[in-house]
């Protein structure tokens, strides 16, 4: 398996609720049938889909089904963009989870849920350049 994603899905309750929180964020959301909607971003694709585990064929409410747990995390360019974005997402319907906060390594970070309670972590971090395409690099070790 080469190393790399093609997509991250997120399992949404309100297909077009979340496709409303993502475009209020500036995203273009697209859905090509009612259970799913896509937005292309740098070199992946973020995938929402209304019943991710009725897809994979699993019951909704199975307890032997994989929690489905995630984290996407977002860093920004500039220090100061940190504060607004989370501003911008709490206004389109995201909850602060923990308010923008400097950290003990250096950066800056947050977290803020999404309309079905997926937990954006949001940092900028100094050591973690990002390339004009918006790919970040981590250090050479």
């Amino acid at each position: 398996m080469e190393q790399r994603l093609s997509a991250l899905s997120l399992e949404v309750s309100d297909l077009e609720r979340s496709m409303r929180f993502y475009r209020a964020l500036g995203w273009t959301v697209s859905s090509p049938d009612p259970a799913v909607a896509f937005a292309q971003l740098n070199g992946l694709m973020l995938s929402l889909y209304r019943d991710q585990a009725r897809d994979a064929g699993l019951a909704a409410k199975n307890d032997d089904a994989p929690s489905g747990r995630i984290s996407p995390a977002h860093n920004v360019r500039e220090r100061e963009e940190l504060d607004a974005l989370v501003a911008r997402m709490a206004a389109a319907g995201g909850r602060v989870v923990t308010p923008a906060h400097d950290t003990d390594w250096g950066g800056r970070s947050a977290y803020v849920a999404d309309p079905d309670g997926h937990l954006w972590e949001l940092a900028w971090n100094p050591f973690w350049p990002i390339d004009a395409d918006g790919n970040v690099t981590l250090p050479a070790s």
